[in-house]
């Protein structure tokens, strides 16, 4: 009977340390990332805004990502910035090019009107050219409709 009781305390105390350091290997080591960095940037301003099929207008969930990147590029001056325009695979190229660049001057244009010189500001489209995930579902064509803030 004792020996029943010292296997189940065990195998017990065996099972709780193995559900234990499984959890501490799911959970991801936390990274710190230099401020002014790229890294920073990406992570904790973000550096890109979404937008609607077949427009160009800045929508106000990327305002509010533009203006965190506005803030973050007014501090860290030594940054030129590339924005680039990007659409989804519908529409031909040459409508998703030029849609591509009104999205990018779009962006352009709000950071400049936030008071980052037009000088530090390159567009580019890359239209459907480059997609950032691949599919022909409505969750790939709302991440491809895009505009990035690529920093130099």
């Amino acid at each position: 009977m004792r020996t029943i009781k010292a296997l189940t305390v065990m195998a017990a105390m065996a099972f709780l340390a193995a559900c234990s350091s499984s959890q501490q290997a799911a959970v991801p080591a936390s990274t710190t990332v230099t401020p002014g960095s790229v890294a920073d940037f990406k992570q904790n301003v973000g550096d890109r805004v979404y937008f609607d099929t077949d427009l160009s207008g800045v929508r106000p969930d990327g305002r509010a990502t533009l203006d965190k990147q506005a803030t973050w590029l007014k501090q860290y001056t030594n940054y030129p910035i590339t924005v680039e325009g990007k659409c989804d695979e519908r529409g031909t190229r040459e409508y998703n090019l030029a849609l591509g660049e009104r999205r990018a001057n779009a962006v352009k244009q709000y950071l400049i009107a936030q008071g980052i010189p037009a000088s530090r500001i390159q567009t580019i489209s890359y239209g459907k050219e480059r997609p950032e995930v691949l599919g022909s579902d409505e969750g790939a064509w709302a991440r491809n409709r895009v505009g990035i803030t690529v920093l130099q």
